[in-house]
């Protein structure tokens, strides 16, 4: 019972992750109706920074300011490569942010050169004992952080006007701009927003170990968080996140005892197999808006 009560706090920690990276796609996708391939490289790209930040900065000055740098930057491919595509099918924009994705990610691979690249978390793989439980401290960490972000998001979203405007934009963009609201505006500060969620996940995803052109391959598990939680829910990606991130711990400390045919390494699928689940019965996600067409 132990082992398994540590194994689901675990799963909670790398589950905000999850929600944090699933934020993002979501948020772009109410704002535009589009999935960004993007953030993958986002998420390096802010983690990178942190790595470049935190001597002289330290690790809590560094992760804010590489926040507010891959927002910026997010910003800039969204003003730049995204807005002239307005009014073109959604697919050609998703492969265009998938073209996106790979070029900054080969621009960002220069600046991790060969040297080991660390976010010099102040962590690292310090346990501390929490109810009994031994408990990694990064794990907490990640929690808390998250937690905090996704409180101040939906605060954002409920007692903001520009919050107000980018809901209003996300059910129906030609009623907003009818009330005067800039959709152009929209679009920008929800690819910044996502972007800054995947500096800090990705920087999460780097505690404890070191920053290398694969830790990308982490957000391509928030591509099941998302389509698990539904993929115009925020709530959706949250609870998504955090119910990927739980399976996956919990599936690791028990898939020795299952046979061996399972393989040693089952819990790395086990995101896909949950979605596949789900969808299997609701094909929109567990909080997804469910669509009805008239033919």
């Amino acid at each position: 019972m132990r082992a398994l009560l540590e194994a689901m706090v675990r799963g909670l920690g790398v589950g905000s992750v999850y929600a944090l990276l699933a934020l993002g796609f979501v948020i772009i996708y109410k704002a535009t109706q589009v999935i960004s391939f993007a953030q993958p490289a986002f998420m390096l790209a802010g983690a990178v920074l942190v790595t470049y930040l935190v001597g002289p900065a330290g690790f809590w000055v560094a992760v804010p300011l590489a926040a507010l740098g891959t927002a910026v930057l997010a910003l800039g491919v969204e003003r730049v490569v995204v807005r002239p595509m307005v009014g073109k099918p959604a697919f050609v924009v998703a492969i265009i942010t998938l073209g996106v994705d790979v070029a900054l990610r080969v621009v960002v691979n220069g600046f991790i050169g060969t040297d080991v690249r660390q976010v010099r978390d102040p962590w690292g793989l310090e346990t501390v004992t929490l109810a009994g439980l031994q408990v990694e401290q990064r794990h907490i960490a990640m929690l808390v952080t998250a937690t905090a972000l996704v409180a101040a998001l939906f605060a954002f979203f409920r007692y903001t006007r520009m919050g107000l405007a980018m809901r209003a934009a996300s059910y129906d963009q030609e009623a907003a701009l009818a009330q005067g609201v800039s959709v152009g505006a929209v679009f920008a500060l929800s690819w910044a927003l996502a972007g800054g969620l995947a500096a800090v996940a990705g920087t999460f995803a780097a505690v404890g170990s070191s920053v290398d052109g694969s830790l990308w391959l982490i957000a391509l598990i928030a591509l099941p968080v998302i389509i698990l939680g539904g993929l115009d829910s925020l709530p959706g990606a949250v609870v998504g996140g955090l119910m990927v991130g739980l399976v996956q711990e919990v599936t690791a400390i028990y898939q020795e005892d299952w046979p061996s045919w399972f393989g040693g390494n089952f819990s790395v699928v086990t995101p896909y197999v949950l979605m596949m689940l789900v969808l299997l019965f609701r094909p929109y996600g567990l909080f997804g808006t469910r669509e009805v067409e008239r033919v």
